[in-house]
């Protein structure tokens, strides 16, 4: 794509309604879509509401033409354009398609980026994963409007990976508006936004729409209805279970139901006691973890100042802050991946790095990143768990692969065991 062409695109070249007709999609051995209908037209607001796996991710990559409908003699798929031209190939459509989605963020963390604000969203004119070449001073004017509409006038210089999760998240949708495009797709876009962070993300959506700009919020989630919608569609195992016109009738997009969650077993069924367990215990006297005048820099920027803090055993805390406030930083600290500054103290009950790791279990954005970008199956994924790597460097053992699978059924997920990362809704 030429550089600037989203603002000399001539208006009848302009995409005016996507249509989607009787399409499946198949991904390794499931179905992720099936016999799917939909027709997105100009200024339509939609609220695509489903649970994890329902197919949402998959049903915006077909629209945009990132993925085929797998062929069954029945699927259409058709980008009409505003002078009556209608196309079956997505090359042209796509370009005035933008894609915000949590796959793209996690592609920073994967590949550990260097760019700053105002290269990210650069890289939003040729939708590429690096600028291809320096801004133009038109381009430069867009992008401070942009990163304006989102809250963050003054972050064109930081780094990107040094901003909080919500804050990287309203980057990408400057990034998705730097070339107006005629229909953005928003997948999850509203997860990890505090309230404020989802006030800028909503405002921005409407103040950088024009009236015919079209998007798709997906959501598991009732309350993420934004004001404005016009569509609410429901979607289950990858079928469109239901489509409701609020201009025809005013519905409550809270009414509408999401899937059951699997029921998961008591806690005293999934884990029975092992030779790590009977070892902490005989530490119990002591604190987990001792916090002295702790304070963390990053990009020579202070994000924790000096504080004290000790974690018992069998505390269980909630840590509440804005977005940009500390709490992944707290947390990569905590886990033995960032230190404190030099003056501060960081006292463990397993002094030695490995021992520690070993007891402590982490859940984050960025470790998902990286596995989103592995070839490991699910069964793996948790195996690893037991050696807090990324992926497996020698087979489970037989008592641990007996582990694993009593944990996947604890959870639900017995049947995706064989599943690579890939091949799972996020």
């Amino acid at each position: 794509m030429a550089r600037g062409v989203s603002r000399t695109v001539r208006a009848g070249r302009r995409l005016e309604r996507i249509q989607v007709r009787n399409s499946s999609v198949r991904l390794g051995g499931h179905w992720a879509l099936r016999d799917v209908s939909l027709d997105i037209h100009a200024g339509e607001h939609w609220l695509l509401l489903g649970p994890n796996g329902a197919g949402k991710t998959v049903l915006l990559k077909l629209l945009r033409g990132d993925v085929w409908p797998t062929p069954t003699g029945r699927e259409t798929r058709r980008y009409h354009l505003r002078d009556g031209e209608v196309l079956a190939q997505p090359l042209f459509a796509a370009e005035r398609i933008a894609y915000l989605g949590p796959e793209r963020q996690d592609r920073y963390v994967r590949y550990e980026s260097q760019l700053d604000v105002a290269q990210v969203v650069l890289t939003g004119f040729d939708d590429s994963d690096l600028p291809l070449q320096p801004a133009t001073p038109a381009q430069q004017r867009r992008i401070r409007q942009v990163l304006q509409q989102v809250g963050l006038a003054g972050y064109a210089s930081r780094a990107f990976l040094s901003l909080s999760y919500g804050q990287r998240r309203r980057v990408l949708l400057a990034r998705a508006f730097v070339r107006e495009p005629d229909v953005l797709l928003l997948d999850e876009a509203l997860n990890g936004l505090d309230v404020k962070g989802r006030a800028a993300f909503l405002r921005a959506l409407r103040l950088a729409s024009s009236p015919r700009t079209a998007w798709i919020l997906t959501s598991h989630r009732r309350g993420d209805a934004p004001a404005g919608l016009t569509h609410v569609a429901r979607i289950g195992h990858g079928c469109i279970e239901d489509v409701t016109d609020l201009r025809v009738g005013a519905v409550d997009p809270s009414a509408l139901r999401l899937g059951a969650r699997p029921a998961m077993a008591p806690a005293s069924q999934r884990n029975a006691p092992d030779d790590s367990v009977a070892k902490s215990r005989s530490h119990a006297a002591k604190p987990l973890l001792r916090l002295h005048r702790a304070a963390v820099y990053q990009a020579e920027r202070n994000v924790i100042g000096k504080f004290d803090w000790t974690l018992g055993r069998g505390q269980h805390w909630c840590l509440r802050g804005a977005n940009g406030s500390g709490k992944s930083t707290l947390i990569a600290m905590l886990y033995g991946d960032l230190w404190p500054a030099h003056g501060g103290r960081l006292e463990r009950c397993w002094p030695a790095l490995d021992d520690w790791k070993a007891r402590v279990g982490l859940v984050s954005p960025e470790l998902q990143a990286r596995y989103a970008a592995t070839g490991c199956t699910v069964e793996q994924i948790v195996a690893s768990g037991f050696h807090a790597s990324i992926g497996l460097n020698e087979w489970p053992t037989a008592a641990e692969l007996r582990r694993v699978r009593r944990e996947l059924r604890a959870w639900g997920l017995a049947n995706l065991a064989t599943r690579q990362a890939r091949e799972l809704s996020y």
